[in-house]
């Protein structure tokens, strides 16, 4: 093991000591399975620089690609990194072929006005750190080494208030509410590394599972339209109270008796969290990893960076996203940019070794 792998995995095992004593019990997510997925199953470091690049054609997309990837595996101690390629990749490296089924460029969804400056990308580094300078200039680093890659779009993200509660990885997004009480708990069944690997016998290529799928999205907050309106306005457009607990006063991790308020006057129909996971018969409770940071770059230039990582697409983000057409929430937000990725587990090796057979 490398003296970086031994320090991120003591890392991941001092978290995971905290959050068993917390629960008195032992945590169902070990230090074993961030080898798999590096930069996705740690939580989150404070700061985040997000890089889509795009590369040359042929056999300098694979060039480009197993330089970054070779780079990253010997990133700083303290970094966060992880590495994730596009549809697009898999088309200018002749692997059409044996690309994941669900990857495909990312759609405009109801109410998206995507930027084209912003959407997409060849490959997907995110760099994370305790603070921004050391994020930024490994990923600047890394970029300049390998010829003929280009920067598509960069966003700088950081986690106010970030925590570690219960087993999940908490932050206040730039609404002033606390996001990532839905997340899978490192204590807890199914675990975070349950629900972003993609499972064996799913139809994949035999080489993505263990992988994981991410989406991104640059989402930009309307502030001042949100601050304008009284707290309890806001906290029925979310669904829950600003600390995170539901609007029935079912704790924050706990699951409210939608059933018993079938009407919304409680909790509103249209509310993003109901909407997400109503808890109805036929609609699957979400199985995703989300990872939020904010970004300010102006009065009217702020909002979030979405990030979710998931081993199922449908059980994962892009059914959660047709349930969110027409919520509430839309007033406010408005999604300008972001991608589709799939990070593989690097225990299957260099690209030109992946497998076309199925899984």
């Amino acid at each position: 093991m490398t003296r970086r792998g031994a320090i991120t995995l003591g890392g991941l095992a001092a978290v995971c000591a905290a959050t068993a004593a917390d629960s008195g019990r032992p945590p169902a997510f070990t230090a074993a399975d961030i080898g798999a997925l590096p930069g996705v199953l740690l939580p989150p470091a404070p700061h985040t620089v997000m890089t889509a690049l795009d590369v040359p054609p042929g056999r300098d997309a694979l060039r480009a690609y197993t330089m970054l990837s070779r780079l990253t595996r010997a990133a700083p101690a303290g970094t966060q990194v992880s590495l994730a390629i596009g549809a697009s990749w898999f088309d200018k490296a002749g692997l059409a072929g044996v690309r994941p089924s669900a990857l495909a460029p990312m759609p405009a969804f109801q109410g998206d006005v995507l930027d084209a400056g912003l959407v997409h990308g060849d490959v997907f580094l995110q760099v994370s750190a305790a603070t921004a300078e050391p994020a930024r200039h490994a990923a600047d680093a890394w970029t300049r080494a390998v010829p003929g890659v280009r920067v598509r779009w960069q966003k700088r993200g950081f986690r106010p208030g970030g925590h570690v509660s219960g087993g999940r990885a908490l932050a206040r997004n730039l609404f002033g509410f606390v996001e990532g009480h839905g997340n899978p708990s490192f204590q807890e069944d199914p675990s975070p590394a349950d629900v972003v690997r993609v499972p064996a016998g799913a139809g994949e290529p035999a080489w993505a599972v263990g992988g994981t799928y991410q989406v991104v999205r640059v989402i930009r907050f309307a502030t001042r339209l949100w601050d304008a309106d009284p707290l309890p306005v806001q906290e029925r457009v979310m669904g829950r109270r600003r600390d995170g607990a539901w609007l029935d006063g079912t704790a924050p991790t706990g699951r409210p008796a939608f059933a018993d308020d079938p009407d919304g006057r409680i909790t509103p129909l249209d509310a993003h969290t109901r909407r997400a996971n109503p808890g109805t018969p036929g609609v699957p409770a979400p199985r995703m990893l989300r990872r939020g940071y904010a970004y300010h770059e102006g009065p009217d230039a702020q909002g979030m960076l979405f990030v979710a990582f998931q081993g199922d697409m449908e059980r994962g983000f892009a059914g959660v996203q047709r349930r969110l057409a027409g919520q509430t929430l839309d007033r406010y937000t408005l999604t300008i940019g972001g991608g589709y990725y799939f990070l593989p587990d690097p225990s299957h090796g260099e690209p030109h070794e992946f497998r076309s057979d199925d899984a």
